[in-house]
């Protein structure tokens, strides 16, 4: 329960961070605009995870689909995990000015966000594909 009010709070204030007006930024700031808009895509579908995971959960058992539901569960677990992991590391490496007003990077801070943004597509990857899965599954459960 303390680990998932800690996600709740870094989620809120990532989404506080990143809901605010952008001020006139260099053009430099295009990536990092773009690493934040894919981040805004798929943030709002933390909720839909939680959900199929609560719904997924009192299926799991020792049997052969009950195993598929707890595979498909744990998919959007580690979906979730790779958010938050994702989330805590890009607020290491960047502050406040780089994220939202277009502070201009250093080369290192250049080449972090290069690896961030490859980062947070897989990200993307895993939170879709996993979402994709467990509605698929549960609807599968629903026609027979």
């Amino acid at each position: 329960m303390k680990k998932l009010f800690s996600i709740l709070i870094c989620t809120v204030l990532l989404l506080s961070f990143s809901c605010k007006e952008e001020k006139k930024a260099p053009d430099g700031s295009t990536q990092m605009k773009k690493v934040m808009a894919i981040h805004d895509e798929v943030m709002p579908k933390m909720g839909t995870i939680g959900k199929l995971v609560g719904e997924l959960k009192p299926k799991v058992d020792s049997t052969e689909t009950g195993k598929q539901y707890e595979v498909a569960m744990k998919d959007l677990q580690a979906a979730n995990t790779a958010m938050m992991d994702w989330m805590k590391e890009f607020g290491d490496r960047f502050d406040h000015e780089e994220i939202l007003e277009g502070k201009e990077l250093s080369a290192e801070k250049q080449q972090w966000l290069d690896e961030e943004e490859e980062k947070v597509k897989v990200v993307k990857e895993k939170i879709n594909g996993s979402i994709a899965r467990a509605e698929a599954l549960l609807a599968k459960d629903t026609v027979q």
